[in-house]
């Protein structure tokens, strides 16, 4: 049950609508999620601006990739069913889109990007000199690197953000993993 109320068109701050009226035209509907963290102008778009620069790293698949692993680690039920759907969108198998959710892909170098953002959530950025050897020998540079902690920060705030305020579900739910 939602502990703060998603926000009606007319109830958006002036500061936080262009920011959600972007959104809702790219998606056909406006989130639950979103509606709820546009009372906050100043966090709601600092975390649109952060989301749409790392847009631009990687592919979409290794990003949906890693924010399923992140909601996964930090159990957000939201964040799984909005990425399994847009991961789904990417043509992600169903089986690959468990596999993520564990930490893993089937593409060897997605495979070295998953579990270094899994590590880096899972020990709170205190990786292994191997950890950073694995994913370097997979092909990442270390400005990769740093694109991969972004992420992990970025979808562990929305986490967060949903597992506090619990809005309502817009995508199908998703149990988590010790449950598939």
């Amino acid at each position: 049950m939602p502990r703060t109320k998603a926000l009606k068109p007319e109830e958006v701050p002036a500061d936080s609508k262009p920011t959600l009226d972007t959104f809702t035209k790219i998606l056909g509907f406006t989130p639950n999620m979103l509606a709820t963290f546009a009372q906050s102008p100043i966090a709601f778009n600092t975390w649109a601006t952060m989301r749409n620069s790392l847009n631009k790293t990687l592919d979409l698949k290794t990003r949906e990739i890693i924010a399923l692993a992140v909601s996964e680690v930090n159990g957000c039920n939201y964040c799984l069913g909005s990425h399994s759907y847009a991961a789904n969108m990417a043509k992600l198998p169903a089986d690959e889109i468990i596999l993520a959710r564990k930490g893993h892909a089937t593409d060897p170098k997605r495979d070295a990007a998953v579990q270094f953002a899994r590590k880096v959530i899972e020990t709170h950025g205190q990786v292994s000199d191997s950890d950073l050897k694995a994913v370097r020998d997979a092909g990442y540079t270390d400005a990769n690197l740093m694109e991969i902690i972004a992420l992990v920060i970025m979808f562990s705030l929305t986490n967060f953000f949903n597992n506090v305020f619990d809005p309502d579900k817009d995508y199908p739910e998703v149990p988590l993993a010790g449950t598939i």
